[in-house]
């Protein structure tokens, strides 16, 4: 059972086009490329906050989480 050649590899993606027909493949294609640019967006807006916070820091300025942990870990 070696590797697949070309011919099989071409075989498999004709019967795939019959299967589910180009419009269809064109559509998964589409929707799989929107996903992938919101999910860089989402990379991109999370660094920034992340950025923001590593400022915050670097300035002095407590974040509002550190604040509460350590109210919630004196009232103990």
């Amino acid at each position: 059972m070696g590797s697949l050649s070309i011919w099989h590899w071409l075989i498999v993606l004709v019967i795939v086009l019959l299967v589910f027909g180009t419009k269809k493949l064109r559509n998964i294609g589409s929707d799989l490329g929107g996903a992938v640019k919101g999910f860089k967006d989402g990379m991109k807006e999370g660094d920034a906050a992340t950025d923001a916070a590593q400022q915050k820091i670097a300035e002095g300025q407590t974040i509002e989480g550190e604040a509460r942990e350590k109210v919630d870990k004196s009232a103990s």
